[in-house]
């Protein structure tokens, strides 16, 4: 009586999970058939391609950004020999020697009733030059190579450029030139910003009060030397120009001698018209 139990309880057993998983299968069965197949995302060959090559440019300019800063670090780590310290002490005092001979000489201001206008620009300035040169060229609001600026002729500023000859051209400018310095490479600067002359309401906000409204009064009041022409000044920044090809070889010898410093006189829009 116990075996035949025993043998009917396994077999209701195994009748009830045979059930359960039959249940259970059609439960799957029957979502998946609910459920639609949904096709797999295509992307072109094209597009692969165009990853990868994108992948493998960033990181090339990776590398080179990398490879720049070692080597702009390993450029700035040099050593000077006690020689170049030497050179450089001695070139230095020759220059301030040679600015104050300079200073001694006479003003040449028969050329004064010429033109009250001068366009000065800077065309040297290495480790050769004294701190009270540069002191000068800045004055002159002259920091770089290649820059410009316009001032009114008087004793001052021709005591200023004949200290620093060496490293400065000038001359006289007529109104074309300053016409096209103005429309290209004029900017102004207003409150430590720097903003291009393509609105003439900025140059009403800053020289207004001075009855300059437009473009055209700067260039007015510039060529003209106009009772506001040192506010003017001020309002514009130094012309950046560009480097000539061979209009300047370097030489620190005075223009009437063949060189590329000094005073140019009229011949200065001809050099003028190859930096703008």
């Amino acid at each position: 009586m116990m075996v035949s139990l025993s043998v009917q309880l396994l077999v209701e057993r195994i009748t009830f999970v045979s059930s359960s998983s039959s249940r259970i299968l059609t439960v799957i069965s029957t979502i998946m058939a609910d459920e639609e197949p949904k096709a797999l995302d295509y992307v072109s060959e094209i597009v692969l391609k165009k990853r990868k090559n994108n992948e493998d440019w960033a990181i090339r300019r990776k590398e080179q950004l990398e490879q720049r800063v070692k080597k702009s670090k390993s450029d700035n780590f040099v050593i000077k020999k006690p020689e170049q310290f030497i050179r450089d002490y001695r070139d230095r005092e020759s220059d301030l020697i040679k600015m104050k001979h300079r200073s001694k000489r006479p003003l040449k201001t028969s050329k004064l009733s010429h033109s009250k206008l001068l366009f000065i620009i800077r065309i040297q300035g290495k480790s050769d030059m004294h701190p009270q040169t540069r002191k000068l060229l800045y004055s002159l609001r002259l920091r770089r190579m290649f820059t410009g600026v316009f001032v009114k002729a008087n004793d001052r500023i021709l005591d200023v450029l004949q200290k620093v000859e060496p490293y400065v051209t000038y001359g006289y400018p007529n109104l074309k030139s300053v016409n096209e310095l103005i429309y290209k490479k004029g900017l102004a600067k207003i409150n430590k910003q720097i903003f291009p002359l393509t609105d003439n309401n900025i140059i009403e906000q800053a020289l207004g009060e001075h009855k300059i409204i437009c473009i055209e009064d700067i260039i007015s009041e510039i060529a003209n030397v106009g009772p506001h022409f040192k506010e003017v000044c001020n309002f514009l920044c130094p012309f950046n120009l560009n480097k000539p090809e061979k209009a300047l070889q370097g030489k620190k010898k005075p223009f009437r001698d063949g060189g590329d410093s000094g005073n140019r006189e009229d011949q200065i829009n001809e050099l003028i018209n190859k930096m703008n």
